[in-house]
């Protein structure tokens, strides 16, 4: 059911997903207000973009944006280069560590998944990608649920967990084979 031990209880910890584009504004807004700065529309608008309001993207987008912005407002050619850093910071780190705990089948599953665009993925699809059969996938895609790699939006259907993880696979691992 749903009791939980005392640890659980002392050590629970809220899942925060997505942020709404609103909610990502204010976000990146708000620190950069109270230092008398700001990012215009634009900016806000691409960092929204590019993070999917995933809120350890935005902080790293608002870091790299407040380090490179040369005056206020913060524009979107600021917020292009912060992408420009952003990515291999993520790449060197936050994916990495997910990428390295990662078994040669699931790295293989993953870059499948990958190859077919930005998702959700339909199981068949990517069991067709990789020439196996759809029932053969079922322990692999639920090994790559309990390591939080990935889940499952509605019924067959698989979404990476954090977003841009599609492009880091294809560049990482640039062939499925």
């Amino acid at each position: 059911g749903e009791s939980k031990s005392y640890a659980e209880r002392l050590f629970g910890f809220p899942e925060v997903g997505a942020l709404s584009e609103a909610d990502a504004a204010l976000a990146l807004q708000e620190p950069a207000r109270e230092e008398g700065a700001a990012f215009d529309q634009d900016a806000l608008a691409d960092i929204y973009r590019v993070t999917a309001g995933y809120p350890y993207f935005l902080q790293e987008w608002g870091y790299q944006a407040w380090n490179l912005a040369q005056d206020s407002p913060i524009d979107l050619a600021v917020a292009k280069r912060a992408t420009e850093t952003a990515v291999p910071r993520l790449d060197s780190n936050f994916f990495r560590v997910r990428f390295d705990r990662l078994t040669p089948g699931e790295r293989r599953f993953l870059r499948a998944m990958a190859e077919l665009g930005p998702g959700p993925y339909r199981t068949g699809a990517v069991a067709d990608l990789l020439g196996v059969k759809v029932t053969g996938m079922g322990p692999t895609r639920a090994q790559l649920i309990r390591k939080g790699m990935i889940y499952s939006p509605a019924h067959g259907e698989m979404s990476f967990t954090v977003p841009l993880f599609d492009e880091f696979m294809r560049r990482t691992v640039p062939d499925l084979s």
